[in-house]
Order: C-alpha cells, then structure tokens, then sequence
C-alpha cells in the first residue's frame, strides 16, 4: 500500500497533466498532444487509487473486473459511435458521471465507516454536506443528461416543453433541497436523504426540458460543469485529491465554455436556462407563407460553373454535412478549387453542430489545415468581399432573422452573414428549417440557389463537374 504523502505527490502530477491537457485542447494543433496528457495523467491517478487502497488482495479483484467491464464497453461504444452521434454520446457520458457520484454519495451514507466518515446516524457534518451536495448535483446531472440525450437522438421533441408556473416550481424545488440539506444535516434521516436524490432528479427534468434544439451546444458544455462539481463535491467525501482536482477542473472549465458560447450567441447564461429559445416558431400560417415564396434550385453542373468562376469561396459546414459524412469529399473539392488558384476558407459558427467543437473535429478528420478554419468574428466580415458562400447543411446559424425580426426566437444570436456574397449554394435536403424550427430566409434570397440533395452525394457530383 502506498503511503499518504506519495499519493498526494502522484495526484498533484496527474493534475498537472490534467491542466496542461485542457491546456493543448484549446488549439486544433495541440489537441492531439492534450488528450496525451490527459491520458497519462488519468493513468497515474488509476494506478494510484490502486495502490491506495487498503486491503489490496480482497478488493483488487472486483475493482478490476469492473474497470475491465466499464472500459470494454467504454471502447466498444468509442469505435461504434459516428461523429454525428457525438453530441449525444457526451450526453449520456455525462448522465453516468452524475449517476457514479449518486452512488457514490449513497454508499458513503449507508456505510460512513467504509470512509472514515463516522458512523451511521454520527456521521461528520463537513462530510454529511458534501455528499448531500454531490449526490443532489449528481442526481440533477444524471436526469438531466438523460433529457438532453434523447432531446439530441430525437427520441424526444427538441422543442421546448413548458406550463405555467414552470419556473416558480424550479425555484421552489431548488430552495426544498437547500431546506431539505440543512435538516439531514441536523437529524441524518435517512428518509431526508432519499427526498434529496429524488427532488434533485425531479429538477435535472424540469430545468433540461424547456430548452429548445439551438441551446443544445450549450446545454452540452452545462451539464458537463455539472458532472464536474458532482465528482469535486464526491471527492471531498472519499477525501481523494485527484478526484477534487479533476472535478474542479471540468466544472470550471465547462462553466467557462458555457459563458463563452452564450456571449457567442448574444444571450445570458440565464436566458438558456430560463428562455425556451430553440422551438419550433412555425404555425399553420407561416407555412402558407413559406410555400408562396420564390425558391431558385439548381444542380450540380450549376454550382460547379459558380465556383469555378469565382476568386474566393467561403465554405459553411453545418450538421447537415455531419450526417452525411460529406466532410472528406468536400476536402476533395477544395483541393480541386485550389488547383485553379481559387481562394478557399471555412467559416465556423460557435454552436454550428449539436456541441461545441463539432464542425472544427470533422474538419480535422478531413485533414483540412487549419489555417483555413475561422471563428465567426474572423471572417464575417469577408463575406461581402466573396464570390461564392457554399452552405452545407448549417442552418439556423446562417439565417438573417436572427438580425430582423424581434419576434424570432434566435433574434439576437449572431450569425454568420452568408447573405452578403455574391452568391450563395446552399445544400440542403428540402425546405425544412433547422434544429430550432425557424424557417430560414436565405433560401429564398435573390442571390440563394439551393442544391437540394444529400451532402455528400452533391458535393461529390460537384466534384466530377470541377474536372
């Protein structure tokens, strides 16, 4: 067994690690080396933990035989997944973190001793509140990642599900945990405990539901603060450094990229967590409406003599090309358009896709180079000075309501201003708005012609007629 102050040294290095692995994660090209880091520090806080363990023969092999079961199924899911499921595969990731530190937490409670945490109905305040908390944390985690998980498969409806009085009862709620912590506290009832678990379960429903598709990328990078503060507040309990380093590391860094892509979105924090911003906006007359407007159409042959014309093009990738896995014949493409010295850039919306990063890592995967990825504020202003703007599949970030109409519920959010080129080829399946149910106004713009196909299957016919 190792001794105290060694282990303290090792988990001090696996954060270390952990931090310059968020460190490399902030850049595409030093991504690779960040996942590195936190690969090895995560290694040394295993290998660690292990030798920590006191009674090491009795304990080591259900520890393994569940870690060899977690990490096979963990694999099998990794390798399996597409990208285009990998919003909703952090999703559930983040649900069985919340869970873990559920029972975690419950385990502490039923058994104190285990943990040098007293006894059962004598257990330490200090460590009879961070469980209480990590366990309600985790709970509002587990439920509500559940929701944003089948909100994201499309099992649920992705838009806002609301009543009157919705907020009021998630504020009520939240107080009756507090309430409900202070007096487990005082009579460590276990009847109390299990009220906490339940009640917080209750709120990770309500607080997920009435957020709406557009909010998704968001709702990601929240409930993965959540999952973090849930295993900080655990890990006071078990009294492990690494696991409060950890915690503390993903709970402030998912906070931080919460902010960043509200401030990205023109909205507050509270704004998402209150607004039902994302539903579906279209009545029976809008569609009238929408079935009366020109639309120009074209073909493949079409947008091939548009680009092959052009000086610049300015490629928007959305999840359209996700699901079609069109991201590496649209590299294809590119190299071809380059061949004639034309320019070629990719724009970038902060919650393009379903989570944040989503586009920037198929883009990665197609080897585009990253010098030619750029953020919204970096390039939208060149849109006005471009020949050709190619739209495949991002929808809700490129609509111009969100500049015009007061009423819409993505007013406000800034967008891509795709309008401005000289022409605009817009790939997409059919006239269906986007993820936030908002009809998009670029389709029927002068300078639109839309290119109603499969992604891939397009861009690879606009490949054969670039030659």
């Amino acid at each position: 067994m190792i001794s105290a102050n060694l282990s303290a040294t090792f988990y001090l290095i696996s954060g270390i690690l952990f931090i310059l692995a968020l460190r490399g994660l902030s850049s595409p090209e030093t991504s690779r080396q960040g996942n590195f880091f936190g690969i090895v520090g995560m290694f040394i806080a295993v290998i660690v933990t292990f030798l920590s363990i006191g009674n090491f023969s009795n304990a080591f092999i259900y520890v393994l035989l569940f870690l060899i079961i977690g990490g096979a199924i963990g694999a099998f899911i990794a390798f399996k997944i597409p990208m285009t499921a990998m919003p909703e595969l952090v999703a559930g990731f983040h649900s069985l973190v919340g869970l873990a530190a559920v029972f975690v937490a419950i385990s502490a409670f039923l058994n104190p001793s285990a943990f040098n945490l007293g006894s059962i109905g004598n257990i330490k305040i200090a460590s009879l509140i961070e469980m209480s908390i990590g366990a309600a944390v985790g709970a509002i985690t587990f439920s509500g990642s559940i929701i944003a998980f089948l909100k994201l498969r499309g099992i649920m409806s992705g838009a806002p599900i609301t009543f009157k009085g919705q907020h009021f009862l998630n504020l009520f709620l939240g107080i009756a945990i507090l309430i409900l912590i202070y007096s487990l506290c005082r009579s460590q009832s276990s009847n109390l405990f299990w009220t906490v678990i339940v009640i917080s379960f209750l709120v990770g429903v309500l607080l997920i539901i009435p957020i709406g598709g557009a909010d998704m990328p968001v709702v990601i990078s929240m409930l993965n603060s959540y999952s973090g503060w849930a295993a900080a507040g655990i890990g006071f309990t078990l009294e492990n450094t690494a696991l409060i380093i950890t915690g503390a590391l993903v709970g402030s860094s998912g906070a931080i990229l919460s902010y960043i892509m509200c401030k990205s979105m023109n909205r507050s924090f509270f704004n998402v967590i209150l607004g039902g911003f994302g539903g579906d906006s279209l009545n029976a007359k809008d569609n009238k409406q929408k079935d009366k407007k020109p639309v120009k159409s074209g073909n493949a042959e079409d947008a091939a003599f548009l680009m092959k014309n052009a000086s610049s093009v300015i490629i928007v990738p959305g999840y359209g090309m996700a699901v079609a896995q069109a991201q590496h014949a649209l590299r294809e493409m590119v190299d071809k358009l380059k061949k004639n010295d034309i320019k070629v850039s990719y724009a970038i919306h902060p919650v393009a896709g379903r989570m944040p990063g989503h586009m920037n890592v198929l883009l990665a995967e197609a080897n585009v180079p990253y010098d030619e990825v750029f953020e919204l504020e970096d390039i939208n202003n060149d849109f006005a000075n471009s020949d050709v703007a190619f739209v495949i599949g991002a929808n809700d970030v490129t609509n111009p309501v969100a500049k015009t109409d007061p009423q819409s519920p993505i007013f406000g959010m800034p967008v891509l201003d795709v309008e401005k080129c000289k022409s605009v080829l817009f790939v997409k399946r059919s006239l269906s708005p986007g993820y936030a149910g908002v009809d998009n106004e670029l389709f029927y713009k002068d300078n639109t012609l839309m290119l109603f196909a499969d992604a891939k299957k397009m861009t690879e016919d606009i490949v054969k007629n670039l030659d």
